[in-house]
């Protein structure tokens, strides 16, 4: 079963079948009755509010996990009206579609965590996390808090891109791989990148690149980038090759990282580290050339302030190239 669904909503049939899915995950994911029914629940009522009050509706959903427990994400994303006032919106009782005005009210007393982002007459992004079981309330926060959305090109079941992270108290390290064009040789090429990552996550990311860079000679080849978070030195460490794009931002500033051309696996003319100043404001943010790079994020006002799966799902949502499998990946630290 697919763990990451993009589903259009724009009538009330999508809205079920949206449900459905959600339902299908939840339970291949280990959610029992009752956790089963708030995902039936929030669903039902994200979905509701696009086909009520959105334009071009999207439903994301994926799995997620945190301290080996499994979630869903509900991510819905329109270009619709917006909201002037997403406090008043979140009461029971507010409506401005003639419903019982119960919608982000249910959304939020239900869900785990919840997040949104609104811009009158640009759009709204309505973040909703919930969980298999409670997340343990006595563990630290994890170093770095993730968002990500990756998607296969429309029409492919397989997604090309692959995605990975491994989070820990002194350093973490963040992949985004996008294997050389798109269905499952691709997807074949960006696994292959993931496992080559995980059995190595104690070496640097140059060092890493090059193993990988071996191990797929007998596939298609990807372009891919490795990123690490050194918190102890406050330093970010970067190697890539090909066109994945990595860039540092926070309220004042930004800057993006270098990647040398080539295709890991096939023709790479140099592998390089470069090391750069970490802000413990900022956000890491990479992605695979799915995603446009004309985006701006202070076109965006507060969006970097907001949970990085919205963030990631903003972009997604308004520069997405609809030929190409496309992953975005945001990254910010837990102080």
């Amino acid at each position: 079963m697919r763990e990451s669904l993009a589903l259009p909503i724009e009538e009330q049939s999508q809205a079920g079948e949206a449900r459905r899915s959600a339902l299908a995950l939840a339970s291949h994911l280990g959610f029992n009755e009752t956790e089963r029914g708030k995902v039936g629940i929030v669903v039902t009522e994200v979905a509701n509010n696009l086909v009520r009050h959105a334009r071009d509706g999207v439903l994301l959903v994926q799995a997620i996990e945190k301290y080996n427990i499994m979630g869903l994400e509900v991510l819905a994303l329109d270009t619709g009206p917006g909201m002037d006032n997403i406090g008043e919106c979140m009461e029971d009782g507010f409506s401005t579609a003639g419903s019982s005005g119960n919608g982000l009210g249910a959304i939020s007393r239900l869900s785990g965590f919840v997040d949104i982002y609104s811009i009158p007459n640009a759009g709204t992004a309505i973040l909703s996390q919930l969980w298999a079981s409670p997340l343990p309330t006595s563990k630290p926060l994890e170093n770095l808090e993730i968002g990500v959305v990756c998607l296969p090109k429309p029409g492919e079941e397989v997604c090309g891109d692959a995605w990975a992270s491994i989070i820990n108290q002194e350093r973490s390290l963040l992949l985004v791989a996008d294997g050389l064009g798109h269905g499952p040789q691709a997807a074949q090429a960006s696994t292959e990148a993931v496992r080559v990552f995980q059995e190595n996550v104690n070496r640097s990311p140059e060092e890493i690149v090059a193993l990988i860079h071996q191990a797929l000679r007998s596939t298609r080849g990807a372009a891919l980038a490795i990123a690490e978070v050194n918190f102890e030195h406050q330093s970010v460490r970067f190697a890539g090759v090909g066109n994945i794009a990595g860039s540092v931002i926070w309220s004042d500033g930004s800057y993006n990282m270098v990647s040398y051309n080539g295709t890991v696996g096939h023709e790479v003319r140099k592998i390089q580290e470069f090391t750069y100043q970490w802000h413990p404001e900022a956000i890491l943010l990479l992605h695979s050339d799915g995603l446009g790079t004309q985006w701006r994020l202070e076109r965006y006002p507060g969006l970097i302030y907001k949970h990085p799966s919205l963030i990631a799902g903003v972009l997604y949502r308004d520069f997405k190239r609809v030929r190409d499998d496309v992953t975005v990946l945001v990254a910010r630290e837990n102080v």
